[in-house]
């Protein structure tokens, strides 16, 4: 009999993440007057990034349910390790 592996993003802990569209990266990161590396940095080998497929270079919008606040959103640059950012390819 074979185990069912566990879905990470069901899991009652784990806040709703989604991947920003170009579109949608480039505005947020015009608002807030930034380059992608200045966000706080997630690695490609979280699992929560793995899961939903996201690559070196994405912006991952987090999600979170506040007691206090209702809701907050946090966001993060996906990158190769936490030591360095990735360039991308052109």
């Amino acid at each position: 009999m074979s185990r069912k592996k566990p879905n990470i993003l069901e899991h009652e802990l784990v806040p709703k993440h989604e991947v920003l569209s170009v579109r949608e990266a480039a505005e947020l990161l015009r608002k807030l007057k930034i380059k992608p590396a200045q966000l706080p940095w997630i690695s490609i080998d979280d699992p929560v990034v793995k899961a939903i497929g996201a690559k070196p270079g994405d912006i991952i919008r987090i999600i979170r349910k506040s007691s206090t606040a209702g809701e907050t959103i946090a966001y993060r640059y996906v990158v190769v390790d936490t030591l360095r950012p990735r360039k991308k390819k052109v």
